[in-house]
């Protein structure tokens, strides 16, 4: 039975213990899933060491044959083909128990939502006594300090009716100071009795978490301890089969397998010249490369039978017998036309092949004229592109079958893995002719186009290969018109006929204002050249309202402040609808003012930060601060979450941004970011539709706008509104309803607007209207920017409740902007 250390331990002035006692059970939830995550990356680190282990083994298996040491290679192949095994038969294990301990972790989940539902009366219990402890402390103060003002009075000499109305007042305060008393100590036996109860509850909960924890331990162990026993086995075995290969049966291995034979050479006697036999049986001959078969010498006519066959029994240095006698009488020889040509015989090409030879020993002169009879056949038609096409196909086939020796720079060596010997084996040069095919082949799979092929000293250049047109599916989409069709020039409302999808009520008809000459472009404007707004530049939340940071102390509730920054960003096309696309981000940011710190420092055990965020299910996604944050998805529901502060991390960051700004008076924590769900338009909170009526000599153009409440959770004015519109076609001179201003050096127009709310004239819809008259028209229609801001509320309707005692929330603070919030026609 284990001592209840956590029975004795986790009381303490404040009655803190239950919050550290639930936040060390959740973070068993995390240990095992770190626990697992170092299981699994420890299972990728030998699987990728048993595949490189696979690697070596072939390259050992690659390595030269050749010479006595070649048999050794065999051994440290299947040495480390084993090693590989090994590793990854561990790998299998370690697989096999990331999935025990990923079971556990779910069954942990469900056990600490379990225990939360049971413990929920101690929490209540908890809150109980912190309250009337609170409140106790405040009716002593009450007390004593009516009690000494009465007495006060006595002796002083005060009137009977002031002191009397002390007295009663006295009376009062210690009648309510006696009742907390009473209730204290109804509340302090409730308290001891849950807590002592829950803290056992705690102790079991951690104690059944360690023995799951070190069983699986137990079993990673049992697992490497396994693969070290396998390869010290397989170490040994390695050591011994290397002793059992000896010097001597290397040896003896290459004399029986590439041995040349056991015979020696015999003596050779002296034996005299014959100088009668030598010089009858000489004769001059040349030796030829090859000779044609079939041809006939015009001088041989004079020769006799007995000389040609002797010198076709002594060609090519054979002892004379060596091919027998052959039958001249009999023999194929060819006949021969008037003119000495030969007649070829009617045979099949199959036979002719057969019957055919060349002779080396043709002892024929080299200064006499040769004459060769040659047939030319003519090209027979062709109707069928199948044939062609099977030509192609039988030239590919015969170039594939040609093998090419690699030149010397292609020796294998002895390092040198698989994947770079099966790159030595692709010739790097090639003996080219005149009839070398794969100099003009189009398919060789070993050429690339603009590649060149060395021959000796020189080079060869290649044919580029024929470039592959494009497919139908990668065809470039046409440019944009550079104009829309030409519409008759008008006034100032030449577009006003085109249906507006949310047009105001007409309220009055004003005329547009006066030709007025081009002004420069105001440098006030907040809009980037380029037409692109970034919603980096979103305005975030600075110093925070609050006590002053020199007057908390550790019995206070520690002040914090929350902001919530949202960026909208947008695309309009057109007037419809359907083809809005939004997308809404936000982040979460936490101020902390100066004198927190101490207190974080000052408290070994500081009360955890817990908050709940609210409204979650209008977020599409949130990435906590992990560094920071803890939450578990399981004890959160459809539209909240939970989540509590790593103290320690907190505490850390804050010390840190103390002594790189040590005069600040508040410290911002980014806590939080996530991503709002979108409904299309209906999420943007300034709706847009843009026109553009272009002609050679001028472009009309038309914004409409509707300011839309339903967007926002709560609807508040858009301030800071600026619209840019990019026109070109060299603009001359504007007019434009309301005014705007032109900036001829980039040749944008610029409206600045009021804030716009549901106060706003027509309920926050209008138009926009410009006219411009160009001297290089027509224009091409671009696309408009816009920028606006709201402070107060949000697109998400996202909020932060606190959780538990020793915190409360000194402002909380909403604001939007937009981000690229641009419209087509």
């Amino acid at each position: 039975m284990i001592t209840p250390y956590f029975l004795e331990n986790f009381w303490g002035e404040k009655n803190n213990g239950f919050d550290v006692l639930y936040h060390n059970m959740k973070h068993g939830q995390i240990s095992s899933k770190e626990l697992t995550d170092f299981i699994r990356e420890r299972s990728t680190i030998e699987e990728v060491y048993a595949r490189s282990m696979t690697k070596l083994a072939k390259s050992a298996g690659n390595f030269s044959q050749l010479g006595t040491f070649a048999p050794v290679w065999d051994v440290f192949k299947s040495s480390t083909e084993k090693l590989a095994s090994c590793h990854m038969e561990l790998v299998r294990k370690l697989q096999e128990l990331i999935k025990e301990v990923q079971k556990y972790v779910e069954e942990q989940a469900k056990a600490h939502k379990k225990t939360k539902e049971e413990v929920a009366s101690t929490l209540e219990a908890v809150q109980n006594i912190q309250t009337i402890s609170q409140a106790l402390q405040k009716s002593k103060e009450i007390y004593n300090a009516k009690t000494v003002e009465q007495e006060r009075l006595r002796k002083e000499g005060a009137t009977q009716r002031d002191v009397d109305k002390a007295g009663v007042k006295a009376k009062k305060a210690t009648e309510t100071y006696k009742s907390y008393v009473e209730k204290y100590a109804t509340a302090k036996s409730e308290f001891e009795q849950k807590m002592a109860e829950t803290a056992q509850k705690f102790q079991d909960i951690e104690e059944s978490h360690i023995l799951h924890m070190k069983e699986i331990i137990q079993s990673y162990s049992q697992s490497v301890d396994e693969t070290h026993i396998q390869i010290g086995e397989l170490h040994n075995e390695f050591v011994r089969n290397i002793e059992n290969t000896s010097v001597e049966s290397l040896i003896q291995k290459l004399a029986e397998s590439k041995g040349t034979g056991k015979e020696r050479p015999g003596p050779i006697e002296f034996e005299e010249c014959n100088a009668a036999i030598a010089t009858e049986g000489a004769k001059p001959r040349k030796r030829k490369p090859f000779g044609i078969p079939g041809r006939r010498k015009d001088k041989d006519t004079d020769s006799t039978e007995s000389t040609e066959v002797e010198a076709a029994n002594t060609a090519n240095g054979a002892p004379p017998g060596y091919y027998g006698a052959i039958d001249i009488q009999n023999a194929n020889v060819p006949q021969v036309d008037a003119e000495g040509f030969c007649i070829r015989p009617e045979v099949n090409e199959n036979d002719a092949k057969e019957n055919s030879f060349y002779s080396s020993s043709d002892s024929e002169d080299e200064d006499e004229p040769r004459k060769f009879h040659v047939e030319i056949k003519p090209v027979q038609p062709n109707n069928s592109t199948h044939q062609n096409r099977a030509t192609i196909d039988e030239l590919k086939a015969s170039i594939g079958n040609i093998i090419l020796s690699p030149s010397t720079s292609g020796q294998m060596r002895r390092n040198q893995s698989s994947d770079e010997l099966a790159k030595t084996r692709v010739p790097t040069s090639y003996e080219l002719t005149n009839n070398d095919l794969l100099s003009l082949d189009p398919f060789s799979p070993t050429l690339a186009a603009g590649s060149s092929l060395s021959v000796s000293s020189s080079t060869v250049s290649v044919p580029n290969r024929p470039t592959t047109p494009l497919t139908a599916g990668a065809l470039v989409p046409p440019p944009r018109p550079s104009s829309r069709p030409k519409l008759a020039t008008g006034k100032l409302t030449g577009i006003n006929e085109i249906v507006r999808p949310f047009s105001p009520p007409k309220t009055s008809n004003a005329s547009p204002p006066p030709s007025a000459p081009l002004a420069r472009a105001e440098s006030s404007s907040s809009l980037s050249s380029n037409a692109s707004l970034s919603a980096g530049n979103t305005p975030t939340v600075g110093t925070s309202r609050g006590p002053s940071p020199v007057t908390l102390a550790s019995q206070d509730a520690l002040p914090i402040a929350v902001a919530f920054t949202e960026s909208v960003n947008a695309y309009f096309k057109g007037a419809d609808p359907t083809k809005c696309i939004v997308k809404i981000t936000g982040d979460m940011t936490l101020s902390f003012p100066m004198g927190i710190i101490k207190v974080f420092t000052t408290n070994p055990s500081p009360a955890v930060l817990t908050f709940k965020l609210k409204n979650t299910s209008r977020l599409e996604q949130i990435l906590p601060n992990q560094q920071l944050l803890y939450s578990d998805p399981s004890q959160s529901d459809s539209n909240s979450k939970d989540f509590w502060f790593n103290m320690q991390a907190l505490t850390s960051y804050l010390r840190k941004a103390s002594d790189q700004n040590p005069s600040a008076s508040y410290y911002n924590v980014d806590i939080l970011k996530y991503q709002v769900l979108s409904d299309g338009i209906h999420s943007t909170p300034l709706n847009l539709a843009v026109y553009w009526k272009c002609t050679p000599s001028t472009t009309d153009l038309r914004v409409d706008y509707r300011y839309n409440p339903d967007s926002m959770a709560s609807p508040g004015p858009l301030t800071n509104v600026q619209i840019l519109v990019p026109v070109d076609g060299g603009v001359t001179n504007m007019q434009s309803l309301p005014n705007s201003i032109w900036n001829s050096e980039q040749n944008k127009c610029l409206w600045k607007l009021s804030d716009i709310s549901e106060k706003s004239e027509n309920e926050g819809a209008g138009s926009l209207r410009a006219k411009f008259e160009l001297s290089n028209g027509p224009s091409n229609p671009s696309t408009m920017a816009v920028q606006f801001m709201n402070d107060g509320s949000t697109l998400s309707g996202v909020d932060m409740e606190l959780q538990g005692a020793g915190y409360r929330l000194s402002l909380s603070k909403k604001r939007f902007a937009t981000g690229r919030y641009m419209a087509d026609c």
